[in-house]
């Protein structure tokens, strides 16, 4: 053991490599190689990173930006005379009876359909109603109007404007709907 000549009096000798024991040295050179493996990770993360960014920056080069993209151009055909297609008109779909006029000619009929159904049963439910009611109610039996018992005035005089009123209707609504289908189809034209 030697003495640091800087060292004064009580001082503690400093020892020499050879002099401390196997274990101190070993460990001291297992800190030594993670400090240097700890080193070359950082480098190895530094250089990545700087690979990172300069990929990074060349991709960014190669993108173009907004204003340096191309402008658009408007292609068109040479062709300008061409003849151009015919438009096949609905009202020939529905003369010539193909699928798409069947399915024009389907909806119309339908729809008139779902009319003289309303109409029908709205004048059924009038005329079955009244012998209905005149057989529940006996007290409306025996009321007169000018002289003619009630239900034979209904029945025989006030029912007639009622379906006259009802094929009226019936008639105008008929009609509106041939119109509405008149103005889909020179509509689809």
């Amino acid at each position: 053991m030697s003495r640091d000549p800087g060292a004064g009096e009580g001082a503690e000798p400093r020892r020499w490599i050879a002099d401390r024991p196997r274990k101190d040295r070993d460990a001291e050179r297992a800190a030594r190689r993670d400090k240097e493996a700890e080193r070359a990770a950082r480098k190895d993360r530094d250089a990545e990173r700087a690979r990172r960014d300069a990929d990074r920056s060349r991709k960014d080069a190669e993108r173009p930006r907004r204003d340096e993209r191309p402008r658009r151009e408007v292609v068109t055909s040479p062709r300008t005379m061409a003849p151009r297609h015919p438009r096949y008109p609905v009202t020939r779909e529905i003369d010539e009876q193909t699928r798409l006029g069947e399915v024009y000619m389907r909806s119309l009929v339908r729809t008139q359909f779902r009319l003289a159904l309303f109409v029908c049963t709205v004048l059924g439910c009038v005329v079955a109603g009244l012998p209905l009611m005149f057989l529940l109610m006996p007290e409306l039996r025996a009321v007169h109007v000018l002289g003619i018992p009630l239900p034979w005035a209904v029945l025989g005089g006030l029912i007639y404007p009622a379906f006259v009123i009802g094929a009226w209707l019936y008639v105008r609504q008929a009609e509106r709907n041939e119109r509405h289908f008149a103005e889909l189809v020179e509509r689809a034209r």
